[in-house]
C-alpha cells in the first residue's frame, strides 16, 4: 500500500534486485485474472517505453530500490495524490491487502 508519496506518471525507477529501470505509467493496477489484488504502480520499461501488453510491469512501493527521476508534479497532480490519497483506504481495505 502506497506509504509515503505518490510518484506521479513519469518517474523513472529501478526496483529491488533488478538491473533495468522502469518508468510509471500509471496507479493502482490489477491484472485482469487477479482484479481482487492492487498494485501501487504500472510501469513500461526505459527508455524503451511502451512495447506491447506482455511487457507491462506491476510493482509496489516497497519494490523500488532507487528513483532516478521524479514525473511532472504540478496543481493536477496534486489534486490527483489528494483524490488517490481518499480512496486507499477503500481500496486497500475491502481487498484485504494492504501492506
Amino acid at each position: 500500500m502506497l506509504k509515503s508519496e505518490i510518484l506521479p506518471v513519469g518517474s523513472v525507477v529501478l526496483l529491488k534486485n533488478s538491473t533495468k529501470r522502469l518508468m510509471i505509467m500509471g496507479l493502482l493496477q490489477a491484472k485482469p485474472e487477479d482484479m481482487k489484488r492492487v498494485y501501487d504502480y504500472c510501469g513500461c520499461v526505459y527508455p524503451e517505453g511502451y512495447m506491447n501488453p506482455n511487457n507491462v510491469y506491476l510493482f509496489d512501493e516497497e519494490q523500488i530500490d532507487k528513483v532516478y527521476f521524479k514525473g511532472l508534479v504540478d496543481e493536477e497532480q496534486e489534486e490527483f495524490e489528494k483524490r488517490v490519497r481518499e480512496i486507499l483506504p477503500k481500496i486497500y481495505g475491502s481487498q484485504g491487502n494492504a501492506q
